[in-house]
C-alpha cells in the first residue's frame, strides 16, 4: 500500500476545543501509518501551506499530543486568509501543488468554519482542475453555530456553556447590590449574523425571575421603545435587570447598531461594542446604574468549563475526517447528526463541501419568543444537550496546565518563496 503524507490546519477564530479536534486528527493518522507516513501541520493555517511553513507533528509526545484534548486556542496557529477562485488566482493553487508535491502530501485537513470550508472545497477541486491528486476533507469549528448540515458546530457548547454560567453568577452579584447600587447588568456575546450564543444565555432562566430578563437577538430588529420598557419592567419587578446583546444587533434599516466601519481579513465588518452603546440609552433615558462587559476572546477560550459533550464531539469529529478520507472521500465534511433529545444521542454524518461553504444558518424564529426578548422551549430542546457534561483540564498550584507544543518546523525544499 502506497503511503502519502497529510496536512492538518487550524483557521478562523480559534476555540476551548479545536485542539481536541487537532488530537482526533493526529492521533487517527498515528493509527494508519500504512496510508500515511507523517500528519504535518500548516503554521497559521492556509499562509502556512502557501509560505511551505510546515510543522512535523512525529516530533510530539503521545502524551503532549493527547494534551491536545484539553488545552484551548490554536496549537499551530491559526489565520484569517482566504483564497480566491482558481481562474483567478491560479498561483496560489500552483504554489500549493509545489508544496503539496515537494513533501509528498495527498491528504489535506482543513479546521474552521464557512470561510474556511469554502477555502477545504476549492482545494479538494486541484485535483480535477490542475491535475494534482489530493483528497481535501473539512473539519467543522465554529463558536457562532452557523454551518449548515450539521447538527452543531464543535466550539459552540462550550461557548454556550460559559455565557450561560457567565450571566447565572453575574446576575447574583447583580440582584444582592441593586437595592443601592447597580440596577442594570448587560453582556455582550459574539454572534455576526446569527444569535445561537445568544440564545444559549436563556438556559440560565429555569424559573420566573431568573436572569437573563432580556436577550437581543441578531434576528430581531432592536426597538428602542420596546426595549426601554422592557427593562423598566424588569427592575420595578425584580429590582434588577439583566441582558445579554449579541454583537451583531441590528438597527430598523438593517445595519449594525455597534458597527464600526471597518472590515477584516475575509471582509466582514468589524463590529465595535454594542453593550456600552445599550448602556448609554437605558442611562439617558432611565437614569439607571448600569455595568456592562464584554465576553470576547473569553468565551471561545474558556477550556476550564468546557462542555463535555463538546469536547467528546470536537475530538470525534476529528478521527472521522482522517477515516473518510482514508476510505476514499473528498470534498465532504464530517457533520453531527442528532438522533434523539431524551437521552441525546448523536452520530457522525458527512455533508459535500460544496453546499457547505459560505452558508450561514441564523437561528430560527421558533426558537425567539413572540415579544423577541427571550427563547422557547424548542430552543431550548436544542440546547440543552449541548452544554451538558464537564470536561476539566488537569490543575497544578491552582491553574489550568494546557501543553504547549514543540512545533519542529519542517525543512524547506522550495527554493521560491511565496508573498500573501
Amino acid at each position: 500500500m502506497t503511503q502519502y503524507n497529510a496536512l492538518y490546519a487550524q483557521s478562523g477564530g480559534v476555540t476551548a476545543v479545536i485542539n481536541a479536534t487537532a488530537c482526533g486528527v493526529i492521533e487517527a493518522a498515528r493509527e494508519n501509518t500504512q496510508q500515511i507516513g507523517k500528519l504535518f501541520a500548516a503554521r497559521n493555517g492556509i499562509i502556512g501551506a502557501l509560505t511551505e511553513d510546515l510543522i512535523d507533528t512525529s516530533f510530539e509526545s503521545r502524551e503532549s499530543i493527547a494534551a491536545l484534548r484539553h488545552t484551548p486556542s490554536g496549537a499551530f496557529g491559526s489565520c484569517r486568509h482566504k483564497l480566491g477562485a482558481i481562474d483567478k488566482h491560479r498561483a496560489q493553487y500552483e504554489r500549493l501543488i509545489e508544496v503539496f508535491s515537494a513533501h509528498n502530501i495527498r491528504y489535506f485537513f482543513y479546521n474552521g468554519g464557512g470561510d474556511s470550508q469554502d477555502t477545504a472545497y476549492k482545494i479538494s477541486q486541484i485535483s480535477q482542475s490542475l491535475g494534482y491528486p489530493i483528497t481535501s476533507i473539512g473539519i467543522p469549528k465554529t463558536v457562532d453555530n452557523d454551518l449548515p448540515f450539521t447538527d452543531n458546530s464543535p466550539g459552540f457548547g462550550s461557548v454556550a456553556k460559559y455565557v450561560a454560567v457567565s450571566i447565572r453568577e453575574a446576575s447574583l452579584d447583580v440582584a444582592s447590590m441593586c437595592m443601592t447600587s447597580t440596577k442594570v447588568f448587560i453582556l455582550e456575546v459574539m454572534g455576526r449574523h446569527s444569535g445561537w450564543i445568544a440564545a444559549a444565555s436563556g438556559l440560565a432562566r429555569e424559573t420566573e425571575g431568573d436572569a437573563p430578563h432580556i436577550i437581543l437577538f441578531p434576528e430581531i430588529t432592536f426597538d428602542p421603545d420596546a426595549f426601554l420598557a422592557r427593562v423598566d419592567q424588569c427592575v420595578k419587578k425584580y429590582g434588577s435587570c439583566s441582558i445579554v446583546v449579541s454583537e451583531g444587533l441590528r438597527n430598523q434599516d438593517g445595519s449594525f447598531v455597534s458597527e464600526s466601519g471597518l472590515v477584516d481579513a475575509f471582509g466582514h465588518k468589524q463590529l465595535g461594542g454594542v453593550a456600552p452603546m445599550i448602556a448609554s440609552l437605558i442611562k439617558d433615558k432611565l437614569k439607571l446604574k448600569y455595568h456592562w462587559a464584554l465576553a470576547d476572546y473569553l468565551q471561545r477560550a474558556a477550556r476550564h468549563i468546557a462542555s463535555k459533550t463538546d469536547v467528546d464531539q470536537s475530538y470525534a469529529l476529528g478521527r472521522a475526517a482522517v477515516e473518510l478520507a482514508l476510505s476514499g472521500k473528498n470534498a465532504i465534511m464530517p457533520i453531527i447528526v442528532r438522533e434523539s433529545n431524551q437521552p441525546y444521542r448523536w452520530t457522525i454524518g458527512e455533508a459535500p463541501l460544496e453546499k457547505v461553504a459560505n452558508v450561514e444558518v441564523e437561528l430560527p424564529r421558533d426558537y425567539i419568543t413572540e415579544d423577541g426578548f427571550g427563547i422557547t422551549e424548542k430552543c431550548r430542546e436544542y440546547l440543552q444537550p449541548l452544554i451538558e457534561g464537564e470536561d476539566y483540564p488537569p490543575y497544578k498550584n491552582g491553574l489550568p496546565q494546557y501543553v504547549k507544543l514543540k512545533n519542529v518546523a519542517v525543512e524547506k525544499k522550495l527554493e521560491k518563496t511565496f508573498e500573501i
